[in-house]
């Protein structure tokens, strides 16, 4: 089905083909978790205020409210515009609820309520229906009810302070919370699918930026705070060492992680120090965490004697994982995302041919669905109001 402005509707292919979303959300964290849902083969229904979804705006250089942001996460969407505080408004989105198998919404606890995207709201009108919270802390603390973004939550979390150790903290310059949360919500969706194939019944799952991202922190650097009482600091030497950075070469800059015995011992013998590998300071992953500024330091000086190319062919031949060092702009050139089709060529019906990342994951029998343009705002308001007429 097409509508007037172009963006279409088909049959999906892909693992979750047949389960329809309603989505409320807006901005990154929602629409990213819906996105990848989406790319699996989910219809999404984006619901957004009459204004548009706020992400619509961001870097809008053609002043049409489909900024790059809004176009990279609402891939394949259906778009309507409604106020769900009119009555009319309300008994049409009732009506997407009672056929849909998802609703998800980015409201804090009690908002969602005021608005009627509460559970128990939504179940009244289909039992069936699984309700996804992301929001930015859990409902029973006492910062449940705050908002949050990024910025707040990578401060929050330890996130910010922790990336520059006991400089000035810095922020990740990319909204990594939001991305996390959203692909955690992702997978807790398909896992709630999955059991109400057993159960039969919906249920809501709640999933909080701040608890979703001190989880995250805390896999590696809890260190000796695992044990109560505690046994020593925080931290994870080699991730947090000063010396952990790209190192320059001879004419450039290359990501080097030696992880293994076996590749510490490579790249030992492809800078010419093959009796390092025998040295305890060095021999084990537990010495080489110990000694880890020291071993990184050397490494930094080595690194710099060696053209980039020339290094880079010696340690894939050894199988020490190492690549030169991108930019944005360099992957659109990259060989390897030139050769396994990663970036579509996608022809949107407003802004012309476009350039966009495909989904990274791949199914080899459900497949994955056609994605069309991300939608101009109420794109398809007159076709859903059409198949969802009460």
């Amino acid at each position: 089905m097409a509508s007037r402005h172009g963006e279409q509707h088909t049959t999906s292919s892909g693992p979750l083909a047949g389960v329809t979303i309603v989505d409320t959300t807006s901005m990154l964290m929602g629409p990213y978790c819906t996105a990848i849902l989406r790319e699996m083969g989910a219809r999404i229904i984006k619901i957004e205020p009459l204004e548009g979804d706020i992400a619509r705006g961001i870097d809008d250089r053609e002043q049409n409210l489909l900024g790059p942001v809004y176009l990279n996460l609402n891939r394949g969407k259906e778009s309507i515009a409604l106020d769900l505080r009119d009555p009319d408004d309300r008994a049409l989105f009732d009506r997407f609820v009672a056929a849909a198998d998802v609703v998800t919404h980015n409201r804090p606890p009690g908002s969602d309520a005021r608005l009627g995207l509460d559970y128990d709201t939504l179940a009244a009108v289909n039992p069936r229906i699984i309700v996804c919270g992301m929001f930015g802390f859990g409902a029973d603390g006492p910062y449940g009810p705050l908002p949050a973004y990024d910025d707040v939550i990578q401060s929050a979390s330890g996130l910010a302070a922790h990336q520059t150790g006991t400089g000035e903290p810095q922020y990740i310059r990319t909204p990594l919370t939001d991305k996390i949360t959203g692909m955690l919500a992702a997978g807790a969706i398909s896992a709630a699918l999955y059991e109400r194939e057993q159960s039969g019944t919906g249920q809501l799952i709640e999933v909080p930026m701040y608890e979703t991202m001190v989880r995250f922190l805390l896999v590696e650097q809890q260190g000796a705070q695992i044990f109560d009482p505690p046994r020593g600091p925080a931290g994870y030497a080699r991730t947090n060492s000063p010396h952990r950075h790209p190192y320059r070469t001879a004419d450039g800059l290359i990501g080097i992680l030696a992880s293994t015995d076996a590749h510490w011992a490579s790249l030992f013998r492809v800078l010419g120090s093959e009796a390092l590998a025998q040295d305890k300071r060095f021999a084990d992953i537990t010495q080489r965490t110990a000694n880890i500024d020291e071993l990184y330091a050397w490494l930094a000086a080595q690194v710099a004697q060696h053209p980039t190319q020339e290094l880079l062919e010696a340690l894939h031949r050894r199988r020490v994982p190492a690549m030169r060092v991108n930019t944005i702009e360099g992957l659109f050139d990259d060989p390897h995302l030139r050769d396994t089709d990663f970036f579509d060529t996608v022809e949107h019906p407003v802004l012309g041919r476009l350039r966009q990342a495909r989904a990274p994951f791949r199914f080899g029998r459900s497949g994955a669905p056609e994605l069309f343009p991300a939608p101009v705002l109420g794109a398809h308001a007159d076709s859903l109001r059409t198949e969802f007429d009460g």
